[in-house]
């Protein structure tokens, strides 16, 4: 079973008497432990996807399927609650915490959405640390390191619940050529010691040429899927 199914789903926007289309009747299915990246240019409905997949906001027609669950379904509380356990988000501009230290910012998800004690705490946010090689840095604030740094604890910190998917919405955008590369390869390490889906939303080329599905999106519609090894159009 895969990890997302999605069956003919819509969403719409309604704006006084005007109704915006944001995607219209996509349908897939992504498998665990995939590193896939919806592309396209802006407009095109990317984002919107993620944003549906990661339960920040509602379908208007369809069925979406995360990790079992069919999401469509869940109000604003259980909506929380499965993100917290299911799922990491990475962003463009890295949403670090400015007043708390590389250590906390990785820390906090684990103090919002999960009841671990302070040992176990410590011992998972180190573990990522060392993986994503920051602990020297833990006990900087945000402004004190650089941009490729960030993104290293926003990767860190997407992992530290454990959780089953990571979405990363132009994840590279803000960062140079060789440091972009460096985070795709982290988080292609990730996906591999801890088996985690990673879902990108972009249209950087970097990530383009490194997922490993890559489904192609137009004004709202999912237009072609393709493999490293060959291409299938849906």
């Amino acid at each position: 079973m895969g990890l997302v199914m999605a069956e003919n789903i819509t969403k719409e926007y309604h704006s006084g008497e005007v109704t915006v289309r944001a995607l219209k009747g996509a349908s897939f299915n992504i498998e665990p432990g995939s590193f896939v990246s919806f592309v396209g240019p802006s407009g095109s409905g990317k984002t919107t996807l993620l944003n549906l997949i990661g339960c920040l906001d509602k379908l208007s027609a369809g069925r979406l399927l995360v990790a079992g669950m069919d999401v469509s379904s869940f109000g604003k509380k259980d909506s929380a609650i499965f993100r917290g356990k299911n799922i990491g988000f990475i962003f463009q501009d890295f949403n670090l915490i400015p007043v708390l230290t590389v250590f906390e910012n990785i820390e906090y998800p684990l103090l919002m959405v999960q009841n671990a004690s302070p040992g176990d705490r410590k011992k998972r946010v180190m573990s990522l640390l060392d993986a994503v090689g920051m602990a020297e840095q833990k006990d900087k604030y945000p402004d004190q390191i650089s941009g490729g740094q960030k993104q290293r604890v926003a990767v860190a910190r997407a992992l530290v619940t454990n959780p089953k998917l990571v979405l990363a919405d132009e994840p590279t955008a803000n960062l140079d050529h060789k440091t972009a590369y460096m985070v795709i390869e982290l988080m292609k390490k990730m996906r591999d010691d801890f088996q985690t889906t990673f879902i990108f939303s972009t249209h950087d080329q970097k990530i383009v040429g490194e997922a490993e599905i890559l489904y192609m999106m137009e004004d709202g519609e999912l237009v072609g899927k393709q493999m490293k090894g060959g291409e299938e159009h849906v």
